[in-house]
């Protein structure tokens, strides 16, 4: 019997930020929202298994657009085996990840790069390219 493989080729179509911050996951959304009047709204956390280790559990806050998405991801987070790990493990620096899908370029990623810049809570701001991720699959959440 033949046998057809099925390869799947996601798409990465949002705009990614880097963020360094201390604050707690809740304290980073308010600054968000403040900061980009945004509506940012704590979601159901994303669980991820991996095959290699124990589950993880990432908080994440949401806010749906009418052709797109926000989504503020936290990077590091206990798993199950109660050790910590990250999101996306060679970016360990950072501390959240703000994703940015929005279809009718109405939203301005270097607008949200300055904004943020200018928070004192906010150490570091940095746009990243999806592309050269080595676990950029994590980041799909959908």
């Amino acid at each position: 019997m033949k046998k057809t493989k099925l390869f799947i080729e996601p798409t990465f179509d949002f705009e990614l930020l880097g963020l360094v911050s201390p604050v707690k996951d809740y304290k980073m959304a308010w600054l968000i929202n403040r900061d980009l009047d945004l509506d940012l709204v704590r979601a159901e956390d994303i669980q991820i298994e991996f095959l290699s280790s124990a589950k993880l559990e990432i908080a994440q806050f949401f806010l749906s657009l009418p052709h797109g998405y926000i989504q503020l991801l936290k990077n590091k987070a206990i798993n199950t085996s109660q050790q910590l790990a990250y999101l996306i493990p060679e970016l360990r620096n950072l501390d959240y990840f703000l994703l940015v899908q929005d279809h009718t370029q109405q939203l301005s990623i270097t607008t949200f790069v300055d904004n943020l810049a200018q928070n004192p809570f906010i150490q570091s701001v940095v746009r990243l390219d999806v592309s050269k991720l080595k676990s950029k699959e994590n980041l799909l959440t959908y």
